[in-house]
């Protein structure tokens, strides 16, 4: 098989704006098991964007970028429905700035030799495919990006910014979440950032600048923490909404424990849904579940919910349910960026 043969039809993203999941939500609420799950976790998710003073957090990990959702994402940043997101490298990085550099994701299939995909220079993600070589265009447009810096520290926050500030000029699609994110003030934190396209980027700005004698950009992944913390002490509440867990999931919820570090009183996430499909077998659940979390003082757990489902299948309806209730018309708008101005 040749590469175009494997590379041709593209991976198709959601939009919520023409989907009405509302009268399935509320069929949901009345069935069982992760069907009312879902639907009191977007019942939940809809409190948060009716509380006036709450800022909301979706972290994300995992693949559902790729999968289909980056248009969910991006919508509900410019449906005002977000204020922060905390999220892998991967999906920020190889997953959003590579689609906005003109790149697609592809249909594909596990049943395949994968060494015959390394020997086309095809990378995959369970059944979807990606070009390797257009992966190292990434790379490199991310060195571009660090090459035009001051050398100094940036925060991953810092960084993204410079990322969305160099699309509005340079992409090809025009509503990558990163460049949405940065023209609506939501800021972007990828605790693990170098662990993506991001970090080969980096690592060939910084060993060119090495051979030269000159200095180069880093990342600051403790300026990360407060930064982030800085957004949680300013809030009056707050409420996550989880995909995956990991990480970014464990870095949102720690910012209550280390305003307490600091002398600050914060409460804890008044409002807190997670999708996985992780359980205690991995380890309690990619950083426990939100029962869990409550003892260490992250999460309150009245208005909790885990949702035990593939993100794929459930993220869209959850928000499409919130977008299409229309409550976030009369939403605060934060633009939590500006405070680091």
């Amino acid at each position: 098989m040749k590469k175009k043969d494997l590379l041709k039809e593209t991976i198709q993203h959601v939009d919520i704006k023409k989907i009405d999941a509302v009268p399935i939500i509320n069929a949901m609420a009345g069935m069982s098991f992760t069907s009312r799950d879902t639907a009191r976790a977007a019942e939940i998710f809809n409190m948060m964007i009716n509380h006036k003073d709450c800022t909301i957090w979706m972290t994300l990990a995992g693949s559902t970028s790729a999968g289909g959702c980056m248009q969910v994402y991006v919508d509900m940043v410019k449906a005002n429905m977000l204020d922060c997101i905390v999220a892998t490298g991967a999906s920020i990085v190889d997953m959003d700035f590579f689609e906005a550099l003109g790149f697609k994701h592809y249909k594909g299939t596990p049943f395949i030799d994968d060494h015959m995909l390394r020997d086309l220079l095809i990378d995959r993600i369970y059944d979807t495919f990606i070009d390797e070589e257009e992966l190292q265009v990434c790379d490199a447009s991310v060195k571009k990006v660090a090459d035009a810096l001051e050398p100094r520290p940036y925060s991953s926050r810092e960084f993204i910014a410079e990322m969305g500030k160099w699309l509005v000029k340079n992409s090809k699609k025009k509503e990558s979440l990163i460049q949405v994110c940065y023209e609506n003030n939501v800021p972007i934190f990828c605790p693990a950032f170098s662990d993506s396209s991001a970090g080969f980027g980096l690592v060939m700005h910084q060993v060119e600048r090495i051979k030269a004698g000159k200095p180069y950009v880093s990342i600051d992944s403790v300026k990360d923490f407060r930064e982030l913390t800085e957004i949680k002490m300013a809030a009056k509440t707050s409420g996550l909404i989880m995909i995956g867990g990991g990480v970014p999931k464990n870095f949102a919820q720690d910012t209550v424990v280390c305003a307490e570090c600091l002398g600050k009183e914060v409460p804890m996430h008044q409002y807190a849904v997670q999708i996985t499909v992780a359980d205690v077998r991995d380890g309690a659940c990619s950083s426990s579940t939100l029962k869990e979390a409550s003892s260490w003082g992250k999460v309150e757990t009245t208005y909790e919910q885990m949702v035990y489902a593939e993100a794929t299948t459930v993220i869209p309806l959850i928000a499409s349910y919130a977008y299409q209730k229309g409550d976030w018309k009369k939403r605060k708008k934060y633009e939590w960026s500006k405070i680091y101005k």
